[in-house]
């Protein structure tokens, strides 16, 4: 078969640490796996060099196209069209509409459709957003309607899918994320500690769904036990992280204490989940949540919304407490920074929670569906 791969969000540089990395490891994986379909990788200018062939039954073909765009939906459609795949995957449900060939998605999460805080979240005016937020629904609906098979990253996600859309359950499978085990070789030299003081760590994205606000106020209520602790929030600088710099600037915490810290390299990520003395993943709403995963597989006690996806993916490997309880927030952040028994329970666990996800599971698992399509 010849299968297409949208592959425009391809790494966490372009295309964000979630969707980025689910795209980067089902391309390197599968070239590592299946050496008889051939493969036709859409990419854009931006990481087109970046992906690798290691395999010469894939290429690459430049679509130079930004999602969630007017120029997505007139282009994309032609470029895709053109190589004549068998079928196309997209890694997530931004398919044009006017695209012939057929496909199967990945959809991550309804977030939008969900959570309200959300689909609220825009820099657009008023008539702009609900333009955009109508074709959003419009896509989604006929991503999930016309899709030769979806793929859900974790039974919570089929759920929404399911309560959201009429569809047969047996047209979702559920096939979870892989963890990226970020630890480098440095050459025998000791992993450089970023920062003097012990710091609570939060990695990802500032959507409001994320919840950040609701850390940075528990945050200033903790810093009154603990003045010694920082709070590191690491992230690609955009507007949502410029309105929390703004929010912060409200609260009564002293501003050397809290870093934001913006975007960070493989080897600066690896560092920083190196040395945190806790990982903190305070949001409302998760299809799956890599970056737990991720502070568990560095060895680091995780701290998290008991909500969604999070349960389900992090199990008793985690300390949680509910969103929107500043005070329980607080309260597990302590325990999970000064109790020594809890912290060694909790590494413990979330060392061998980690090993229930493989990228290269994902991928053998994918393949197989797309064996189906033939």
């Amino acid at each position: 078969m010849k299968i297409g791969i949208d592959a425009r969000l391809y790494g966490p540089k372009v295309g964000g640490g979630g969707l980025g990395r689910y795209v980067e490891q089902l391309v390197t994986e599968l070239q590592r796996i299946d050496k008889k379909n051939r493969y036709v990788l859409f990419l854009k200018k931006d990481n087109f060099d970046t992906c690798k062939i290691t395999n010469p039954n894939f290429k690459k073909v430049l679509a130079d196209v930004h999602w969630y765009t007017v120029a997505e939906q007139i282009k994309m459609p032609k470029i895709v069209d053109a190589e004549k795949c068998d079928f196309v995957h997209y890694p997530h449900w931004n398919i044009p509409l006017r695209a012939k060939t057929p496909f199967m998605v990945t959809i991550h999460d309804l977030i939008m459709l969900e959570e309200p805080n959300s689909n609220k979240a825009s820099n657009l005016d008023p008539i702009r957003y609900h333009l955009k937020y109508a074709g959003y629904k419009t896509v989604l609906r006929r991503a999930v309607n016309k899709a030769k098979q979806i793929i859900a990253v974790s039974n919570f996600t089929k759920g929404s899918i399911l309560k959201n859309f009429t569809v047969k359950p047996d047209k979702i499978d559920v096939i979870h994320e892989g963890v990226t085990h970020l630890r480098q070789d440095f050459g025998g030299q000791a992993v450089k500690r970023p920062f003097e003081a012990p710091y609570l760590l939060y990695v990802g994205n500032a959507y409001p769904h994320k919840n950040l606000e609701s850390l940075l106020h528990a945050f200033s209520f903790f810093h009154r036990l603990h003045p010694e602790v920082k709070l590191v929030l690491v992230g690609k600088k955009d507007a949502f992280w410029k309105w929390l710099e703004q929010e912060f600037d409200e609260i009564d915490v002293p501003h050397e204490s809290v870093i934001f810290f913006g975007y960070a390299s493989e080897e600066e990520l690896d560092q920083l989940y190196e040395h945190a003395a806790l990982y903190v993943f305070p949001s409302r709403h998760e299809g799956f949540g890599l970056p737990p995963l991720e502070a568990m597989a560095r060895g680091v006690p995780v701290a998290a919304s008991k909500t969604t996806a999070i349960p389900e993916i992090l199990g008793d490997a985690a300390v949680y407490f509910y969103p929107d309880d500043i005070e329980g927030m607080v309260e597990v952040m302590e325990q999970g920074l000064t109790d020594a028994k809890l912290r060694e329970k909790l590494i413990s666990k979330g060392t061998s929670q980690v090993k229930k996800y493989s990228w290269s599971t994902m991928a053998r698992e994918i393949l197989e569906l797309y064996n189906k399509q033939g």
